[in-house]
């Protein structure tokens, strides 16, 4: 980090902020201005206190980082993609999965109909939502423990891995037999306490931004999760609040290119969420894979007018088969191979 001194500092405030810098055991490297005193420190500031705290000093005009705040998701500290095993699959290796599922588990002849299905059209990992957490409190919230027999069913059934959303930490220990890949939804994005306890399990993260976050907040959230143990963590983009209503959510397109860029982690694209309506799907999914995303998130529902949530944003089978075999032209462009499951 760099320390800025106030103009015209005198010499025993220098010395002072030297000092303070070596008590937190960095190395004060001062560069000495007509108008102006700046001290570089150099140091690991993983292992040692935040110098932010030297803004409290009355000769500190402002502390200024020079690292990434996410070290330990950055592509300073690993260049490449980190590549996540789920199941059979590998994840950001330069394969293109998508996940596809309904936005809630229903019953069982719904679960495995729907699984059969986007299975069967080339979806590579199977979500549905068993704990709901719901904008109003009278709306569906979900099966909970009898959703999850249901999901376990649909995965011996088909095979593919499974997603799911948690949403407390009382519920983990009875997701951890089932779920293979545990979804934090965008309401719980900064909930710290839940990225702790999910990083600590072990399991895969799918990390969703929340609708309000910084690209650099949302980065945040996935190094709370690989401080923790656990590096591995799959972004995803499902579109932000703004002032637009024409849609559901504003699909921040250039949020996946800069985390892309930013970060070491495979970054995940949800149209569903970002459009909130089936038409838009399509036009959004092309446009993810055009940025480098790797992988996509799709609501899938045999009956969308019957859905119990989210009903105007789920395609039907057929039309979300139709969906994959458009992209393959984009994917083989783009030099990402189509992930597969026996």
């Amino acid at each position: 980090m760099i320390i800025v001194l106030k103009s015209h500092s005198s010499l025993k405030e220098v010395k002072t902020v030297e000092k303070a810098v070596r008590d937190l055991g960095y190395d004060p490297h001062t560069i000495r201005g007509v108008v102006r005193t700046v001290v570089a420190a150099v140091g690991d500031e993983t292992s040692h206190q935040s110098l932010e705290i030297l803004e409290s000093l009355n000769c500190v005009e402002r502390v200024i980082p020079i690292q990434k705040r996410y070290k330990l998701v950055s592509r300073e500290a690993q260049p490449g993609t980190t590549q996540i095993k789920v199941g059979p699959l590998t994840i950001g290796g330069g394969t293109f999965h998508v996940i596809a599922g309904p936005c809630s588990v229903e019953s069982m002849e719904q679960m495995l109909a729907i699984a059969k299905a986007v299975k069967a059209a080339g979806a590579t990992l199977l979500r549905g939502g068993v704990f709901k957490p719901r904008t109003s409190p009278y709306d569906f919230q979900g099966l909970g423990i009898e959703g999850l027999a249901i999901l376990k069913a649909a995965k011996q059934a088909v095979g593919l891995p499974i997603v799911s959303e948690i949403t407390r930490q009382t519920d983990l220990n009875s997701m951890l037999d089932v779920v293979d890949v545990l979804q934090i939804g965008a309401r719980n994005a900064m909930n710290y306490s839940l990225l702790e306890a999910v990083a600590k399990s072990g399991k895969p993260v799918l990390l969703k931004r929340g609708m309000a976050s910084t690209v650099e907040e949302w980065l945040l959230a996935a190094e709370y999760i690989a401080k923790n143990g656990n590096p591995n963590v799959i972004l995803c983009e499902r579109g932000i609040r703004t002032f637009e209503n024409a849609t559901r959510n504003t699909l921040d397109i250039s949020a996946v290119a800069l985390a892309k860029q930013e970060c070491n982690l495979p970054v995940f694209v949800d149209p569903s969420h970002a459009a909130g309506r089936r038409d838009l799907i399509p036009a959004l999914s092309k446009a993810a894979i055009a940025t480098g995303a790797d992988g996509l998130m799709i609501e899938v529902h045999n009956h969308p007018e019957e859905a119990l949530s989210d009903s105007s944003q789920q395609l039907t089978p057929q039309k979300f088969a139709q969906l994959i075999k458009s992209l393959a032209p984009l994917l083989k462009a783009s030099d990402m191979k189509i992930g597969k499951v026996k």
